[in-house]
């Protein structure tokens, strides 16, 4: 089956502008070919209902790592949520389907710093005490070095350094969640060299191991959601092993066909996929899917790392998702990949802030 006219126009790749938002502070919606020089999300003109100088206290700026060595899966961020921050290390143990993780809030946020754009050098890290993560990007030229450490009484230690090539197209997304309410997201999947050691337990990266980076900013609405699911790694296609991956995502866009963040990554190559639905059949099994057929993917969770807060001003009920994938997507030719057995990694995130 050929599914390409069931994929909007919108969701073509363009030219990336020098700015993300224009001079009256107007943002550029769309899906974009590069990395933008400019990111000046505080600019943007009235995203919410408060007046344009309380913007900072709205936005939410986060750089996130998946990284498959196989056995493990580590996923490392640093997050500005604008009233404090955060920087957060989950290592999951796919042996055993367990999940250790280190996590330490920041206050104020300033002491999670987010790198102005993703090119020539900028860094992103944490001035945390126990849970250290930096990020040095290089995506003009398709790299990126990330480095972290943290320790716990009861988890114990984690150090890793790995460096970072881009080896499929860009997802390169900027959504709107209003009139001029922007979410960008840029995503890109990565092979790897480098380290993570676990107490003791050292990871080498090989030829399989597989990255995603995940740069993140916008206005999120005082009450939101969204659901999230990855895949990383390699599997056989026409004939020889190859770098492999997927973004599905559901969340508060206006326009669900002509701004979405699905894709499937290749070796060199990706493609576009139609928006999807999620559907939590049990705490432990989601159900992706969109409606024609395109994409039909089991989730089977092993464990999860949960962040819950309940204040009744601020609420987070926000879960990292681990496990094994099974079910299939399809490329707009209607070529079908097999997921049985593939890692997962996933998010289900609700926000009242």
């Amino acid at each position: 089956m050929d599914f390409s006219a069931h994929l909007s126009d919108k969701r073509i790749a363009v030219p990336t502008p020098e700015n993300v938002v224009d001079a009256a502070g107007n943002c550029y919606f769309g899906t974009f070919d590069k990395e933008f020089k400019n990111m000046d999300f505080l600019k943007v003109n009235r995203p919410s209902a408060l007046p344009n100088f309380l913007n900072k206290s709205r936005l939410t700026l986060w750089e996130a790592t998946e990284i498959n060595f196989g056995k493990v899966v580590l996923l490392t961020a640093v997050c500005d949520m604008s009233l404090f921050g955060t920087t957060l290390t989950v290592l999951y143990d796919t042996r055993i389907k367990k999940v250790v993780a280190w996590q330490e809030m920041l206050i104020p946020a300033s002491k999670a710093v987010i790198s102005k754009n993703l090119i020539n050098g900028a860094e992103s890290y944490s001035k945390a005490k126990k849970v250290n993560v930096r990020y040095v990007n290089n995506f003009q030229r398709g790299e990126a070095i990330v480095s972290g450490y943290a320790t716990g009484k009861e988890q114990g230690s984690i150090d890793y350094r790995v460096k970072l090539t881009r080896v499929s197209k860009p997802s390169i997304v900027n959504i709107p969640f209003g009139a001029n309410r922007p979410l960008y997201s840029q995503k890109d999947l990565f092979s790897v060299e480098g380290y993570l050691e676990y107490n003791g337990e050292r990871f080498v990266a090989d030829s399989s191991t597989t990255a995603i980076i995940d740069d993140h900013r916008g206005y999120y609405p005082r009450k939101s959601h969204y659901d999230w699911v990855t895949t990383l790694g390699k599997k056989e296609i026409d004939g020889r092993e190859q770098y492999f991956g997927f973004n599905l995502t559901r969340n508060q866009s206006i326009d669900q066909d002509a701004y979405n963040e699905n894709l499937i990554w290749f070796e060199g190559d990706s493609t576009l996929l139609t928006p999807v639905v999620f559907r939590h059949e049990t705490d432990k099994l989601w159900h992706v899917q969109d409606e024609y057929g395109m994409v039909d993917v089991l989730f089977d969770i092993g464990d999860e790392f949960l962040m819950k807060v309940t204040t009744g001003i601020i609420n987070i009920d926000y879960h990292i998702t681990f496990g094994s994938l099974s079910g299939f997507v399809c490329d707009p030719k209607g070529n079908k990949y097999v997921l049985d057995g593939m890692n997962g990694i996933g998010e289900d995130k609700s926000l009242l802030f």
